[in-house]
This record gives C-alpha cells, sequence and structure tokens, in this order.
C-alpha cells in the first residue's frame, strides 16, 4: 500500500495532456471517417489526427517509466477488494488498448493504405508492414471499432471518477486533479 496521498505534478501532467490528446484526436478520427466529405474532403482532419494521435506512442513510454517508478495513491480504504481489482483492470485496458492498441491499429491502418504518419508534423514513423489493399478494410474495421471501444473505456473512467468524487465523496479524483496543495514531488 502506498502513503502517497496525490499524484505528483509530472503525473497529473502526462495524464491531463494525454488525454487532452486523446479526446481531441479521437474527435478528429470520428468526423474525418464519418463526416468525410462535409469536413474532410482534403484529409486535412484525417492529418492532424495522425499527428496528434500518434505522440501518445511516444507520450506512453514515459507514462509507463514514470508510473513505474513513482507510486500512485492507494486506493480508498472504503473500496472493496473487487473494486480495487476492477480499478486496476479497468486502467491496464485503458494504458492497453486506449493508448497502445489505438494508435498502433492506425499505424497499421496507414501501413496498408500506404499513407505516412507525420508525427506532430516533425517526423515520418516508417511503416508497419508493407502496402497491401486486400487489408485496408480489415484494418479499418479494426481501428474503427478499437476506437469505439475506447470511447465506452474513457467515458467510463470518467463516470466512475466521478462517482468517486461526487458519491462515494473520497479524495481518488482530487489525487489527480492539478494543482492541489496535495501534489507529491516531482
Amino acid at each position: 500500500m502506498s502513503n502517497v496521498e496525490s499524484y505528483t505534478a509530472t503525473a497529473k501532467w502526462l495524464h491531463w495532456g494525454m488525454a487532452l490528446i486523446w479526446i481531441v484526436a479521437w474527435l478528429f478520427g470520428i468526423v474525418a471517417v464519418h463526416w468525410r466529405d462535409e469536413f474532410n474532403p482534403q484529409h486535412q482532419l484525417t492529418f492532424l489526427h495522425k499527428a496528434m494521435a500518434s505522440v501518445l506512442l511516444f507520450l506512453i513510454v514515459l507514462r509507463v517509466v514514470w508510473r513505474l517508478t513513482h507510486p500512485s495513491p492507494a486506493m480508498p480504504a472504503t473500496m472493496s477488494p473487487l473494486m480495487k481489482r476492477g480499478a486496476f483492470a479497468g486502467h491496464l485496458l485503458l494504458y492497453c488498448i486506449a493508448l497502445v492498441g489505438l494508435p498502433m491499429s492506425g499505424w497499421y491502418w496507414s501501413s496498408v493504405a500506404d499513407k505516412p504518419i507525420l508525427v506532430a508534423g516533425l517526423f515520418l514513423l516508417p511503416a508497419l508492414v508493407e502496402p497491401d489493399q486486400s487489408l485496408y478494410d480489415l484494418a479499418k474495421s479494426i481501428h474503427t471499432y478499437t476506437a469505439w471501444l475506447c470511447g465506452v473505456l474513457v467515458g467510463g473512467h470518467v463516470i466512475v471518477a466521478l462517482k468517486h468524487h461526487f458519491i462515494d465523496k473520497d479524495r481518488v479524483l482530487a489525487g489527480m486533479l492539478p494543482g492541489r496543495a496535495t501534489d507529491a514531488p516531482s
């Protein structure tokens, strides 16, 4: 059990920064695919979507290293062991599917389609596989369905955080909010 009351300032910056990038990239991706003719005829939203989402592949490495080297606050004593295991599983799913799987599936789709990914507008990612138009529909489906699953996971994460704050009235959400006096050292 950790005796830390709050996440470090660095952990908070990584959490909220990655959350902002993820949500904006997710929204751009949804609009770029589902309202392509209306809002993405020149594929500028697709370019922005890829530029932002690809950054997550690099930030997740930093985030995992930080998380493994800096303890997180203990779960409230009022949480049952089953709920604590559920919280661990939920966070693991968010890391694996939303922060790794979704960007990787997009990278795969772009590779299959022979479309470049310019990370933050700075450098190109190499293709994961050789272009193969016969895999295009499969790659698109994997990325699209993974994106919707991630939307559900992130929505659930937000709902549970709000439940902790407003119903349980514990410090789970407060421990991740920026600017709190209880910040652990960076």
